[in-house]
């Protein structure tokens, strides 16, 4: 589907190029002379290079729709860089190989076996992983609190069981599980037990 370049949006799905990426960040650009434009950084969804392209009103780019389909996570095989990992339909329990490079790095160190994605799949190839956008971890240590710092306002770092350092309210202790959100790593919420 055709769309007006400035009209693109991060986690849009374009064809440029030759190319499949993914629209990572967007700027609205106005310069003092000249024509506004949107300045985008892509990502290859293949080899996973960047690009930064810069789009006017009156070019179209090519939008592509991604089938959506739910998979579980079944396990993980290899070394990091060379790991591919399995998931399973959850309609007809077809398994499916994966690369890491796909997976992306950050997402791969908080998937847990029978963790539910939605794997977008163009033409039969997969191009995209969704995770979900909460998880629950648990919380293996936690730096003690500071002195004078307030309740409210304040964050200590602590390292997840996953490796992971985040931020975390004072009264956050090694030991405890907590719901954190994949894409910024911000703390949500205590899980009660």
């Amino acid at each position: 589907m055709k769309v007006d370049g400035n009209s693109l949006r991060p986690g849009n799905i374009v064809s440029h190029k030759g190319k499949v990426w993914r629209v990572v960040k967007t700027q609205h650009v106005k310069p003092g002379k000249g024509g506004a434009f949107l300045q985008c950084e892509l990502s290859e969804l293949r080899e996973g290079t960047k690009l930064h392209e810069r789009f006017r009103a009156s070019e179209s780019v090519e939008r592509l729709r991604l089938e959506e389909r739910a998979f579980q996570f079944l396990y993980r095989s290899g070394l990091d860089s060379t790991a591919e990992y399995t998931f399973m339909d959850k309609t007809n329990y077809e398994q499916l190989l994966l690369p890491a490079r796909l997976i992306g790095e950050a997402a791969a160190r908080f998937l847990e076996e029978g963790m539910d994605v939605t794997l977008g799949i163009s033409e039969g190839e997969v191009l995209t992983v969704s995770m979900p956008e909460t998880v629950e971890v648990d919380v293996a240590d936690a730096d003690a609190v500071v002195k004078g710092q307030t309740q409210s306002g304040s964050f200590k770092p602590a390292t997840l069981s996953n490796g992971v350092r985040v931020m975390v309210p004072p009264y956050v202790e090694g030991g405890m599980r907590i719901v954190i959100r994949i894409e910024d790593l911000r703390f949500i919420e205590r899980v009660k037990r």
